[in-house]
């Protein structure tokens, strides 16, 4: 039998994790280059009975699910990395609790039978109540309380809703649904079923209140995987099932929901100029930018669905630096307050050259991954709605104004020798975390391929599908 002390109990969870986690994103990346997703459909490669007759373990891939898995494949070995010193009890659990969430996150993109894809969607929810309720700041059992309850309720009328098509299909798999013809009322009464339960999760306005408090109370490698990566299963669930399940609804409601997320996309831009704590700056960010990619999905068109996968897409690499560059902050200087902080670029040049690339990409800076998604869906929403279209191209104005304002104040402002003057700047470890996302959110800026192309399909399959209810 072998005896570890605590330092090297961790240093071999902490090893065994890296290597299992880039094993999982090596093995998704051979994967990937193994299939072709030119004409892929979105049929299950594996069934198996489940729990009830017409009910399935049903797993399928297509060119939009791949997206997600990939993004999910290589943002969760960068978490890992980042609790290497910065989680001083427990580490074998909070790891644990990773490599579930993982789990049921691949679960939520794979499934191909919609009760198997509500428990995924549920289930994902217990390991990050535990990451925040466990391992994050002074109030987070009210942050883990308040982002479970809001999930859980919402989810709760989707519950309905696939019982409700279980009634009537007799079948939850994922091409029965799809054949079946709903009545107009079905259809709308279903729509919003899934709607409170993918609202939530985005979070659209106004159900968007528990985001930012979960991202403050949430460790680093928490508030990375919630905003990379939880908040685009909902976006996922839009493009996967409201649309094909229920088009004449989607059209019904369309304008709905452009309006509400261009509320979304101006309010939260107000409200995180307002913020002196920058995780809730940067949370009040994603909202904004979750905004976009609802304008675009409901435009129905085909650049504009492009345009949100896209903008999920580059979002999950941009808040993810974002969000791991505050914790490179809080770990030396234990503080989130933006007064804080000031000319930090003379004594932190690498950190700041990395900031600097996830900024310029929030605010949709041209040569960056965030321009592209932007821009896509301002063309799209502008066939749509011209009104729309100018006052969200308006409103870029203001999330140029809060990245600004939190760019300048951090690092150009005058420094405090007696604060930053023996500042050390990223390590190897931290330059392994943010290069990789800044390099990736510059190359998505300007080679776009990789993504539209992995797309495409599926895209044009959703467009043919919708355009028969406009």
């Amino acid at each position: 039998m072998f005896f570890f002390n605590r330092a090297e109990h961790k240093a071999s969870v902490f090893n065994f994790a890296v290597i299992a986690s880039f094993a999982v994103a090596a093995l998704t990346l051979y994967i990937g280059a193994a299939l072709d997703f030119s004409q892929a459909e979105f049929e299950p490669f594996y069934s198996a009975p489940w729990f009830a007759e017409g009910v399935r373990y049903a797993v399928a891939i297509d060119g939009l699910s791949y997206a997600f898995v990939l993004l999910t494949a290589l943002i969760f070995p960068l978490c890992i990395l980042s609790v290497k010193h910065n989680m001083k009890e427990n580490f074998s659990a909070f790891v644990g609790l990773l490599f579930i969430l993982q789990s049921c996150v691949f679960g939520i993109f794979l499934a191909a039978d919609l009760a198997l894809f509500y428990v995924f969607f549920e289930a994902s929810l217990i390991p990050m109540y535990l990451i925040v309720g466990k391992w994050g700041g002074a109030d987070r059992l009210y942050a883990a309380v308040k982002f479970f309850l809001f999930t859980v309720c919402g989810s709760l009328l989707m519950l309905a809703a696939i019982a409700y098509i279980y009634s009537r299909v007799g079948s939850t798999g994922y091409e029965a649904v799809l054949a079946y013809e709903f009545s107009e009322t079905e259809q709308r009464l279903l729509w919003l079923a899934f709607f409170a339960g993918f609202a939530v999760k985005i979070p659209m306005f106004p159900l968007h209140t528990w985001l930012p408090v979960a991202h403050v109370e949430a460790p680093t490698a928490g508030s990375v995987i919630l905003a990379a990566i939880l908040l685009k299963t909902a976006g996922y669930g839009f493009l996967r099932f409201s649309l094909p399940f229920f088009p004449d609804a989607s059209v019904y409601f369309a304008d709905a929901v452009l309006y509400l997320s261009l509320i979304a996309v101006i309010y939260a831009s107000f409200v995180a100029f307002s913020q002196r704590d920058i995780k809730r700056l940067i949370a009040y960010s994603s909202v904004a930018h979750m905004g976009y990619v609802t304008m675009a999905i409901f435009t129905f068109r085909h650049d504009g669905l492009q345009a949100a996968i896209f903008q999920m897409i580059s979002h999950g690499f941009v808040s993810a630096g974002l969000f791991f560059g505050v914790g490179v902050l809080y770990d030396r200087y234990h503080t989130r307050d933006l007064d804080f902080y000031g000319g930090l670029a003379k004594v932190m040049p690498a950190f700041s050259l990395a900031f600097m690339v996830f900024t310029m990409a929030n605010v949709g800076l041209p040569g960056t991954s965030g321009f592209v998604g932007e821009f896509l869906t301002i063309f799209s929403v502008m066939k749509v709605s011209g009104f729309i279209a100018a006052a969200t191209a308006t409103a870029v104005i203001f999330s140029a104004a809060y990245g600004l304002k939190l760019y300048r104040k951090t690092f150009f402002e005058e420094m405090n020798v007696e604060k930053f003057g023996a500042a050390l700047d990223l390590s190897v470890r931290e330059k392994a975390i943010l290069y990789p996302l800044a390099i990736v959110t510059v190359i998505l800026g300007f080679y776009t391929a990789p993504v539209f192309d992995l797309t495409e399909s599926a895209a044009a399959r959703l467009t043919a599908q919708m355009a028969e209810s406009l």
